[in-house]
């Protein structure tokens, strides 16, 4: 394969979608169809999921009422395989705790045969510092 010359684009748009998705409790189950059973990783704060299943277990366990994502800045790289590498920096303010800043790594790969894509590592930690 070659390098996908709309990586940018396609990054940019599946960052505003994926997180107007996350931020809306009555969309968040479609966070679904952007994972793949068998080929799907999280890694969330250190603990690692493996399958789309499991990964929304982990995305649904979360005790929050509300979030609100903030996105500071979005940086994408084409791969050599057609996939994309996306690293999001922003804040995020779940109910009534102050915002925090977040750092989340995407890799898209390609679905054969559908022009689509699905997130086949994503990586997700807060920025906190502790001593």
């Amino acid at each position: 394969m070659t390098l996908n010359p709309e990586y940018d684009t396609l990054a940019k748009t599946f960052v505003q979608q994926f997180y107007s998705f996350f931020d809306d409790p009555a969309r968040r189950a479609t966070l679904a169809s952007f994972y793949n059973e068998n080929s799907s990783m999280l890694t969330f704060e250190g603990e690692q999921f493996f399958g789309c299943s499991k990964i929304m277990q982990k995305i649904q366990s979360l005790t929050f009422q509300k979030i609100a994502h903030s996105i500071t800045a979005v940086d994408a790289q084409p791969m050599f395989d057609g996939g994309i590498l996306i690293s999001v920096l922003g804040q995020l303010k779940t109910d009534d705790d102050p915002p925090h800043s977040f750092n989340q790594v995407f890799v898209l790969k390609p679905q054969p045969d559908t022009g689509s894509f699905y997130v086949a590592h994503d990586c997700f930690r807060l920025s906190l510092h502790s001593m």
